[in-house]
């Protein structure tokens, strides 16, 4: 099962556009997770007629049209893998800890907000991936996403994609 990770899309506040390579892997992704801060509907409606399947949260800059269509945390087992998705998880001393005792039944744990990609494994297993973000870099050097693959309950493959820095994009919500 082929995975795409992303977050914080921040379309049309960050980027008026998001970037075709991004489009084109959410085509091919058998679950696309999307971890919040779409900003407007239109990406939500764009994301869900291109996925074979959408595992999404809200995030903070998300308003009330996005948290009804959304949940603040999503669950699913993919694969016999246990995943979960939320936007913030505090601040990166403790994460590990915090979201651990958050989600003991989860293996991975899908979060977005700060735009700066992460893997880290919790001691007890957990595994937390930030995809970073595709339009907004902050203070990275890249825009990013990541993809992974799930087989028998297994995580593996997991790959940060950088995206080009001209942030030229084919595709408007």
């Amino acid at each position: 099962m082929r995975l795409l990770l992303t977050s914080d899309t921040h379309v049309p506040k960050r980027a008026r556009q998001l970037p075709e390579e991004l489009l084109e892997a959410v085509r091919r992704a058998d679950v696309v997770i999307h971890a919040g801060d779409w900003v407007d509907a239109a990406t939500l409606d764009l994301f869900e007629s291109r996925s074979a399947r959408l595992l999404a949260v809200y995030g903070n800059n998300d308003g009330p049209d996005l948290r009804a269509r959304l949940p603040e945390v999503a669950l699913a087992e993919l694969g016999g893998l246990r995943i979960g998705v939320v936007h913030e998880t505090g601040p990166a001393q403790g994460r590990e800890r915090r979201c651990a005792e958050r989600f003991p039944q989860l293996d991975v744990l899908v979060f977005g907000h700060s735009h700066i990609p992460w893997d880290t494994t919790a001691p007890g297993g957990l595994r937390l991936l930030n995809p970073g973000s595709p339009t907004d870099r902050r203070r990275q050097p890249h825009c990013t996403y990541m993809t992974a693959r799930v087989s028998r309950g297994r995580l593996s493959e997991v790959e940060l994609h950088r995206l080009p820095r001209s942030g030229a994009a084919a595709v408007s919500p």
